[in-house]
């Protein structure tokens, strides 16, 4: 049986595997832009870059947690999350 904080980091992975492979179609995309917009664009795909390695290692943190304060992370996974997701719907919207 899986518990609540198990649950919750497999979730908040999936959101950040989510976020990686819309990541690699943006790049793919970057790469057959001109390259104005490329350049334009490559600020961007480093901050979503950070944005991934700052949810993972909050859930990391989440992961190494005991039951007793795992909960308190929470809330900074969840920014981290909100922050990717906004940055990754923003991209998508510049790209359509």
């Amino acid at each position: 049986m899986m518990g609540i904080k198990e649950a919750y980091k497999k979730k908040a992975e999936a959101e950040v595997e989510l976020a990686q492979a819309r990541l690699a179609e943006f790049k793919a995309k970057g790469k057959t832009m001109a390259e104005e917009m490329h350049v334009r664009y490559a600020e961007q795909i480093v901050t979503l870059e950070h944005g991934i390695d700052s949810a993972r290692l909050k859930l990391k943190e989440v992961g190494e947690a005991g039951e007793d304060r795992w909960e308190h992370l929470k809330d900074g996974v969840e920014n981290a999350l909100r922050s990717l997701s906004s940055g990754i719907h923003s991209m998508a919207d510049k790209l359509k």
